[in-house]
């Protein structure tokens, strides 16, 4: 099967509209149950990076294949570096303010991706329809705290995180950003 037919909007604060509409085109991809949640705030999380530390404006491109659903956030202000994913990936936030957010779309999903060029940086983010073998079926991040560097301060402790129980509500609960 070839790829299907690609999702494309702008950028914008209403980021309710575009977890809606990422939510439905990756559903018809085949993305179900918490793989979906998942996908979607991570989704949320790229894209409020875009609007919050970026120059506020890009493009959400989504595509779905017969592997998965593989969704591009491109940030025309292109100041999204590896060294903001490889610090927030070994749990270390960035001074410019990167952290939690990076840490969180890659514990979600099962690629994350970052080029960069004159136009700006594209963060592409995929989910298989199924887990890869060894990869539990089901995986919420792992929340126990990153380990710091003597120069980062400890913050306090979060209240875990649970998947909501109303189907309703497009992701885990307590997350800023989603509803819940």
């Amino acid at each position: 099967m070839g790829m299907e037919p690609e999702l494309r909007c702008p950028i914008s604060t209403d980021l309710d509209a575009i977890r809606r509409l990422v939510r439905e085109h990756a559903g018809r991809g085949g993305l179900s149950g918490e793989r979906l949640d998942n996908f979607v705030l991570a989704v949320n999380e790229a894209v409020t990076n875009v609007l919050d530390h970026g120059g506020g404006t890009g493009t959400v491109l989504a595509r779905t294949d017969s592997g998965g659903v593989t969704v591009e956030i491109a940030d025309e202000s292109g100041r999204l570096s590896a060294a903001h994913l490889a610090a927030a990936e070994h749990g270390r936030a960035h001074s410019a303010g990167f952290g939690f957010g990076l840490w969180l779309i890659q514990h979600l999903c099962d690629r994350v991706e970052l080029d960069q060029s004159p136009q700006g940086s594209r963060l592409l983010l995929h989910m298989n329809v199924r887990p890869a073998p060894g990869q539990p079926p089901e995986r919420l991040p792992r929340l126990a705290e990153p380990a710091l560097t003597s120069a980062e301060p400890a913050l306090p402790a979060a209240d875990p995180v649970l998947p909501s129980s109303d189907p309703g509500l497009p992701g885990p609960a307590g997350f800023p950003g989603t509803l819940g």
